[in-house]
């Protein structure tokens, strides 16, 4: 019956065309409703039929045209929507929406000549140039030369500071160019409590960043103070790698290794982030700590689920720990919020949780006491390259902290990071 309909509606469209204004109003009737064929009723080879009808009366409507393009473009027909749509620039170089479909043609078919020809030429005839930014940017990452993407995104990123998908690709790219970085840290924790704390924590880290990936060597020195005296120290070695799995993909891998009470005895941790179109990124890893205090060997493993986003200069990440000791589940939650104002080292962080994670260093030689206890944490933190070779970095964090059910005490923690890139 649809058939049948469509059928008559042509007849008497034809029938009807005895001038040419009726055939033109004829012919645009056709094109509304081969539109509905193609994107509302998906029904591409419904549009085409009516597509070659319309152009038996008029093979100049260029819609129509630009219509069998998009049809043989859906399809993967790349070869004909191209030949259709030059049909239509041939004719008229102004009509600016045919470059939009164009040019993601000649790119899916690995013609980077043809597809800077497109994007000149369109640059030329008014299309907007964020637009053109767009698939000048796939062009690149097609040819492999990340070099040549990192400089033009850093260009795009200073004139527009807002984008956000450019700025988590220049943050990747960033991380796979060879340096090396030579770095210290130092954190106090201070306690409410008498006769608790400082803690200090030290470390000493090498950086060395290649194409694949990075490699991260660090030493780590902690002493626990309470009423003025050194209660307990020791020592933590650690390794850890972030490789690159493909062109939006990273892993991260880490070890290490302490015999003092002040730091767990073993750590291991693996997470996979995959990033994502808009901006997104997710992360899923896992976490094993060894614990051991006098006469006890405790373990924990931990499953994390991440989720982060990037909103113009702002990145927004979430990410949610479960730790699991024997039959028990304890729950943590990390809220980290980024603006940047440069580089991929250039930017303020305020960060927010609930519970106790593997991934907190300053806390981690008392993480089998805290995993199980209420913690409320907030704390703000300032980040900059200087000169390109120092980077500098201080950051301060709150927490109300349970120490024992029911009871409860204010830590408050500063931190201060130095490196240096050559």
């Amino acid at each position: 019956m649809k058939k049948l309909m469509f059928w008559i509606f042509i007849s008497f469209c034809t029938a009807n065309a005895g001038t040419l204004m009726a055939q033109q109003i004829d012919t645009d009737s056709l094109l509304v409703v081969a539109y509905q064929e193609f994107n509302q009723k998906n029904n591409p080879e419904s549009a085409k039929v009516m597509a070659w009808t319309a152009l038996a009366l008029a093979p100049d409507y260029l819609d129509y045209h630009v219509l069998l393009g998009r049809i043989y473009q859906k399809q993967n027909h790349l070869d004909s929507a191209s030949y259709y749509y030059n049909y239509v620039l041939e004719r008229n170089t102004s009509y600016l929406e045919v470059y939009e479909y164009i040019i993601p043609v000649a790119i899916a078919k690995g013609n980077q000549e043809e597809a800077k020809k497109w994007i000149n030429t369109a640059r030329n005839q008014g299309l907007s140039a964020d637009y053109l930014h767009r698939f000048e940017h796939e062009l690149l990452m097609q040819s492999g030369d990340i070099r040549a993407e990192y400089e033009y995104l850093k260009k795009l990123l200073t004139a527009n500071p807002d984008q956000s998908a450019y700025r988590q690709r220049f943050n990747f790219l960033d991380a796979r160019f060879n340096a090396d970085r030579l770095g210290v840290n130092y954190s106090i924790t201070g306690f409410d409590r008498d006769g608790v704390g400082p803690w200090h924590l030290a470390g000493l880290q090498y950086i060395r960043e290649r194409e694949w990936g990075s490699l991260i060597g660090r030493v780590n020195y902690a002493d626990r103070l309470s009423g003025g005296q050194s209660i307990s120290n020791g020592i933590q070695y650690e390794l850890e790698s972030y490789f690159f799995t493909g062109k939006m993909s990273y892993s991260y891998v880490g070890a290490a290794y302490s015999n003092a009470i002040v730091f767990p005895k073993l750590r291991f941790g693996y997470s996979y982030f995959k990033n994502f179109k808009d901006g997104w990124e997710g992360e899923l890893g896992l976490r094993y700590t060894q614990v051991t205090p006098p006469g006890e060997n405790r373990v924990f493993r931990s499953g994390i689920i991440g989720v982060g986003k990037y909103i113009g200069s702002y990145w927004l990440n979430i990410r949610s720990f479960l730790q699991n000791e024997e039959d028990k589940f304890y729950p943590a939650f990390t809220l980290t919020t980024r603006y940047y104002f440069g580089g991929r080292f250039d930017y303020l962080t305020f960060i927010a949780g609930y519970g106790t994670s593997p991934d907190e260093r300053t806390t981690l030689g008392q993480f089998e006491n805290r995993v199980a206890l209420d913690s409320y944490r907030a704390g703000i933190g300032y980040y900059q390259a200087l000169r390109q070779n120092v980077l500098i970095g201080a950051q301060f964090m709150y927490n109300h902290q349970e120490y024992f059910p029911g009871r409860t005490q204010q830590e408050f923690e500063g931190t201060l990071n130095l490196q240096y890139r050559f």
